[in-house]
């Protein structure tokens, strides 16, 4: 396939850097100029146990230098950049061009959809994770790490069955679902256990775990989000809050750091809004208290204010 990875950061250049390996035209978009010169001068370095290998990738700030219509967009980019980064990329949506959102948090699709119409869109979440150790040099957490995707109705699809062929094919263990908004919420619980207390405390994995309070703390956030989730009746596949904190670091290496965190020390924005704050949000909506997750999200947001401007 010829493929676009839109938001082309640690997570998109694992993904899109194996997918490569495995034969498809893949272009990996950041708006960062030295991420882009340093993948089309030396090539995307990924970093697998504690071994490096070179990819030769196609890399561009936009996606006009792409050129023609692609058949599969990821969509990578930041929560609150979705509306931003799918507009830039309309020149690459063909009338059979398929855009899948394996971003954090909830919401992502319907912006998707507004701009390029439901079609086109699938839903997807993703248990892989990446840390740029340097413009294009990515630590990468994908293997054994679950990924599903699924039609926004529930269909099983000949398009949503070959991608997740492809996906397998290339290492990136992916099933597809037909309960995709439960599946939606059983990442964004993984999400709510670990981000924003990495980000809070500043801790990669190796030191997070090895903290009791810390844990306590985030099976208090997941049980509180599994109470919104059964108020708005979702289905999960998470029985119990702790399996959440466990999934999160589960064959990630002790110096992976979460998506939130990455985000704080580059002095970046963070995805707050779209993981603890949409457990608030729907909580408000179903009438269930979410204290936990409030005090995370004001915790973030005062980290956030005092990042240069």
């Amino acid at each position: 396939m010829k493929i676009c990875v839109l938001g082309a950061g640690a997570l998109g250049c694992a993904i899109g850097g194996v997918l490569t390996e495995d034969g498809h035209e893949v272009w990996l978009v950041n708006r960062g100029q030295a991420q882009v010169d340093a993948m089309l001068q030396a090539g995307l370095t990924l970093r697998e146990n504690g071994c490096d290998r070179q990819v030769a990738v196609h890399a561009a700030t936009c996606c006009q230098d792409i050129g023609g219509t692609v058949d599969l967009v990821i969509v990578l980019v930041k929560s609150f950049h979705t509306r931003e980064a799918i507009e830039s990329a309309r020149s690459i949506v063909g009338p059979h061009t398929v855009v899948l959102s394996l971003q954090n948090g909830l919401g992502h699709e319907d912006v998707l959809a507004d701009v390029v119409g439901r079609e086109h869109v699938l839903a997807g979440k993703t248990y892989a994770g990446g840390v740029m150790l340097a413009p294009g040099h990515v630590l990468v957490g994908t293997q054994g790490k679950e990924t599903l995707i699924g039609e926004l109705d529930g269909t099983l699809s000949d398009r949503v069955q070959t991608i997740a062929a492809a996906f397998n094919h290339a290492g990136l263990a992916t099933t597809v679902s037909n309960n995709i908004l439960g599946t939606m919420w059983d990442k964004l619980l993984v999400n709510v256990a670990t981000g924003a207390l990495s980000g809070i405390t500043g801790l990669a994995y190796g030191d997070l775990y090895a903290v009791p309070e810390v844990e306590a703390c985030a099976v208090a956030a997941v049980a509180e989000a599994m109470a919104v989730a059964q108020a708005a009746g979702i289905a999960l596949t998470t029985t119990e809050p702790r399996q959440a904190w466990v999934k999160a670091a589960d064959g990630l290496p002790a110096a992976f750091k979460a998506s939130m965190l990455q985000s704080l020390e580059k002095g970046s924005a963070t995805e707050i809004d779209y993981v603890n704050g949409a457990v608030v949000r729907w909580g408000a909506k179903h009438g269930i208290a979410t204290p936990v997750n409030q005090a995370l999200v004001a915790c973030i947001k005062g980290i956030e204010r005092r990042l240069p401007r």
